[in-house]
């Protein structure tokens, strides 16, 4: 969004994590306390509200790396002897030691269905609003498309989950909610995607570039339809945002350029600003960059990066030769302020320059355009094998990287082709850990992993230091394909039934 209108929304709801408003504060009638009541009536009001929905996606999705990325083979972390405080959370997740107290599962399933608490509050207030029926629409279709993706998210991570849908107006009323199964999870998600594709635009003016449009809910539709492999319902919904006018972007390092955001291979991106000090900024090369860097990789006096998320050595070797892609997706490693050259590789996507110290500019690409070509020739793969339209697709993203294309493959090596072309494409943006869920069995995906933890326990991509691997890192379960429901949760609703293996 180019205006970057943010509120506070003020127990509004009770939150599933069991945090709940004090009743004396709902009760104030102070006209400048924002609470439901008294909010909600304008149009200004609506979109306000709208806008702090897309406001509280920008810290979540500071931390989605974590569960989608570092919990898979594509990346690992920079050992740090010195400093073990993240253990118990950060490397339970690499080395597939989580558990029902693991604190990150914690943060993300309560600060997920925090996000929904916003999303469904102002769901219920859109129809007695002032707002125009054009906004009211429009509210509702982003509303939807927004809580879509989320529960698509959670449903991935963690199976069975409690789907709310209105308000919850007490504390009481939380604790009565269960699990409901993965399908009618789904028939939830494909209830309001259907709904946002209608009543979405296609685009925008230029005051709210970065809403959800048209073609992201039908990206996300063709992808949710792909992970439950409805081939054909993906194809048709896949179809549809190739006519809306995406394209690829000639330059593979434009396309997460911050001097050129939001374009036309964007279908959907989490909208940051930096170069200010407003709280919108994102930060993730801070979070990416090595340790002891002191300023060669991060272009501040002094400055080391967290060195989380560091691309493993299995992704690095799969690079084909010439593949333009590389240099700009990762570094191997660096050139010291001292002149010597250290082998830590890191992700260099989101490494653009920046005038302010841990202020950064990098928008978050949640749906590209090259992803939805990719999923078109999987499905159509499936459906009818490797069509002259399928390898076109492919082709088109090897084209843009320099490589050679690709013919004459039957249907499962397009398959293992395709696949491994989007671990390379889309490195590093959030998509790996779903796709090994999405195309592998339960066997087939323990199998993978562990011989992957065999390999980096045996080789390392950063050093340990001395110290060993314990005997259950890099050791993955087939229970563990989910996560565990948190432990706080268990405590708070007693009617809740634990993912099984915890």
């Amino acid at each position: 969004m180019k205006k970057y209108l943010n509120i506070t929304i003020l127990c509004i709801g009770v939150l599933l994590f069991g945090t709940a408003c004090d009743e004396e504060f709902l009760n104030k009638t102070d006209p400048t306390v924002l609470v439901s009541d008294n909010f909600y009536q304008t149009e200004k009001q609506v979109i306000q509200a709208v806008n702090g929905v897309y406001g509280q996606l920008r810290p979540w999705h500071l931390n989605q790396w974590q569960y989608t990325e570092f919990i898979s083979d594509n990346t690992t972390l920079h050992f740090n002897q010195g400093d073990r405080g993240a253990g118990p959370s950060l490397e339970a997740l690499e080395f597939w030691q989580y558990n029902p107290s693991t604190s990150n599962i914690t943060n993300l399933y309560n600060s997920t269905y925090g996000i929904m608490v916003n999303v469904n509050t102002t769901l219920s207030k859109l129809p007695d609003s002032n707002a125009t029926d054009a906004i009211k629409m429009r509210s509702e279709g982003e509303l939807k498309m927004i809580r879509a993706y989320l529960y698509f998210q959670l449903v991935q991570h963690f199976g069975d989950l409690i789907i709310i849908t209105e308000p919850v107006n007490s504390p009481a009323e939380a604790f009565e909610y269960n699990r409901s199964p993965v399908e009618t999870v789904y028939e939830q998600i494909l209830s309001d995607l259907n709904f946002s594709v209608g009543a979405l635009p296609a685009s925008y003016g230029s005051d709210d570039i970065g809403r959800v449009t048209k073609g992201a809910a039908l990206s996300l539709l063709g992808k949710v339809h792909l992970t439950r492999k409805n081939y054909s319902a993906a194809i048709e919904a896949l179809n549809q945002v190739t006519s809306l006018g995406y394209d690829l972007l000639d330059d593979y390092a434009d396309v997460f350029d911050p001097q050129n955001k939001n374009h036309q291979e964007s279908i959907w991106d989490i909208q940051y600003q930096g170069d200010n000090q407003y709280g919108v900024n994102s930060n993730f090369i801070y979070t990416f960059a090595p340790r002891e860097s002191v300023g060669a990789v991060i272009d501040f006096p002094g400055q080391d990066g967290g060195g989380w998320n560091t691309p493993t050595n299995e992704i690095i070797a799969l690079y084909e030769e010439g593949d333009l892609r590389k240099e700009v997706s990762l570094r191997e490693g660096y050139t010291s302020l001292q002149g010597e050259y250290v082998g830590v590789p890191y992700i260099n996507k989101f490494n653009h320059p920046h005038t302010i110290r841990g202020v950064t500019n990098d928008n978050w690409p949640v749906i590209r355009y090259a992803d939805v070509l990719l999923m078109l020739a999987e499905a159509i793969n499936e459906v009818d094998g490797p069509t002259g339209t399928a390898v076109a697709y492919l082709n088109e993203i090897r084209d843009r990287a320099g490589l050679d294309p690709v013919n004459g493959l039957g249907k499962d090596a397009f398959r293992e082709v395709l696949l491994n072309e989007r671990r390379i494409e889309l490195a590093f943006e959030n998509h790996r850990w779903f796709d090994l869920k999405r195309t592998k069995t339960a066997s087939e995906l323990v199998s993978m992993l562990n011989a992957y933890g065999l390999r980096e326990r045996a080789d390392p991509t950063t050093s340990r230091e001395g110290i060993p691997f314990s005997n259950n890192d890099f050791v993955f379960e087939a229970f563990e394909i989910l996560f565990p429901i948190p432990q706080d949760q268990m405590r708070i609703n007693a009617s809740l039934i634990q993912n099984p293996g915890y």
